[in-house]
């Protein structure tokens, strides 16, 4: 079976005002998801199961599939726990793959439901470090091949690094690029844009060729997603200053004062007052006082490299009769 979510939500934030984000409308990410189905449907009978969001986009798409497709029965309440439910749900179906349409942000929710997800994340989001830039119809082939059983998922697919958080006295969390421990007491639009409030940065990657909290620790010390390490920032008035794209179309001065690599399953203790935030969004509140452990570990979802899944499938005859 294969699983499918869009994010309605994704490509719109308040990094449309302040910065030069691109948007996503719906109707952009319909037809992506029109794409993407109708590649998955090259690997043969494919059942599908959806989130079902509150703007239709994958429901509309499937109508000229010629796809089986079932809905989740999830929450409808316009936020990331749809998200993380349509996870659980497909988790219990057993989906072989599952294509996600949205950001850093989108993909995070869903492994809050789905930790060791078999993905096939297509970038539509904001912060687009964790999904992948690849054209729908033949992302959707790939997902399609690993769904149908054609290919099997250990052959074209590499499990992430995760920052596991484990908050003082309340439910566990996860970021799938960097936590970020902030100065600012309220969540607010979410968005990190002002680097005077950043206070400690834990990376899972350090991206120079990427935009947001993981270009910082690139242009000072680059740790790729494959590699068993990563990345500790300390913020400060003194150090090593730089010019960093902190959001699409959106560079500021960021002073480090200092970084480190640090190895799996090394644990970094924060404490409040601040703001957690995670990929790239203010998300979690701590009080004065309360601690948050963030640990690297290699336990996130699978992604599938599409280009590998596609010519694997040449090599074995998967597309001639």
């Amino acid at each position: 079976m294969l699983g499918i979510v869009a994010n309605p939500a994704s490509g719109k934030d308040v990094r449309r005002l302040v910065a030069r984000a691109s948007v996503f409308d719906n109707q952009e990410k319909q037809a992506i998801v029109r794409r993407a189905l109708i590649g998955a449907a090259t690997a043969g009978n494919l059942d599908v199961a959806y989130l079902n969001d509150a703007h239709g986009i994958v429901r509309n798409a499937i109508s000229d599939t010629g796809l089986d497709a079932q809905a989740l029965d999830t929450t409808r309440t316009t936020t990331a726990l749809d998200t993380i439910t349509a996870a659980r749900a497909m988790r219990e179906q057993r989906c072989r793959a599952v294509i996600t349409l949205g950001g850093d942000g989108t993909n995070r929710a869903f492994c809050l439901g789905w930790q060791d997800a078999p993905l096939v994340p297509i970038s539509t989001g904001t912060n687009n470090v964790f999904p992948v830039l690849a054209e729908a119809t033949v992302a959707g082939a790939a997902a399609g091949l690993v769904a149908r059983g054609a290919i099997e998922l250990a052959e074209v697919a590499t499990r992430q690094k995760i920052v596991h958080v484990d908050i003082e006295g309340e439910r566990e969390d996860l970021a799938l690029i960097d936590v970020v421990l902030t100065r600012e007491r309220f969540i607010g639009a979410r968005a990190l844009l002002n680097p005077e409030h950043l206070v400690t940065a834990v990376l899972t990657r350090a991206d120079p060729a990427a935009v947001g909290i993981t270009s910082i620790g690139g242009l000072v010390y680059p740790v790729s997603a494959h590699a068993s390490e990563g990345l500790l920032l300390q913020f400060g008035d003194t150090g090593l200053r730089l010019e960093a794209p902190i959001a699409p179309g959106f560079y500021r001065q960021v002073t480090i004062a200092d970084h480190c690599k640090i190895d799996m399953h090394q644990r970094i203790k924060v404490e409040g007052p601040g703001v957690l935030a995670f990929d790239g969004e203010r998300d979690r509140t701590l009080k004065p006082g309360q601690g948050a452990t963030l640990t690297l570990e290699p336990t996130g979802p699978w992604v599938i490299n599409v280009p590998h899944a596609l010519h694997m499938a040449a090599e074995r005859g998967l597309f001639t009769r």
